[in-house]
């Protein structure tokens, strides 16, 4: 019988990151909920760190973390929407600064929320 190592796995292929060091708010109840960052592309992510330094690289020492598989990660953020998992994200720059003279407009997708929200 043959025998695979890491070593022989596919680049592509994903594999369990672990135990995640997960960014966490005091949520209204007094309770944690996850605290979801967006990629390059503005989408929502779950995220999750290797370790505490990673995370406060990235967030500060200041913020609140649980531990967390990573199926567990993915279990509390489908029902809320976020189906991607980010493991140890880097700093990324701040958005693009507008024009002098340049409208501000709010995201079309805030809009459909809150619209849908206020027709229920």
């Amino acid at each position: 019988m043959l025998s695979l190592t890491i070593e022989d796995a596919d680049p592509e292929e994903r594999r369990p990151a672990g135990p995640l060091y997960v960014p966490v708010r005091l949520g209204s109840a007094g309770g944690h909920q996850l605290r979801f960052l967006r990629d390059e592309l503005g989408v929502r992510t779950a995220v999750g760190f290797t370790s505490p330094d990673r995370l406060n690289a990235v967030l500060g020492s200041d913020q609140a973390w649980i531990r967390l598989a990573e199926p567990a990660l993915r279990a509390l953020s489908a029902p809320l929407g976020v189906t991607r998992v980010t493991v140890d994200p880097l700093l990324s720059p701040p958005a693009v600064q507008r024009r002098r003279g340049q409208a501000a407009s709010a995201p079309a997708s805030a809009c459909a929320r809150r619209d849908h929200a206020l027709s229920l």
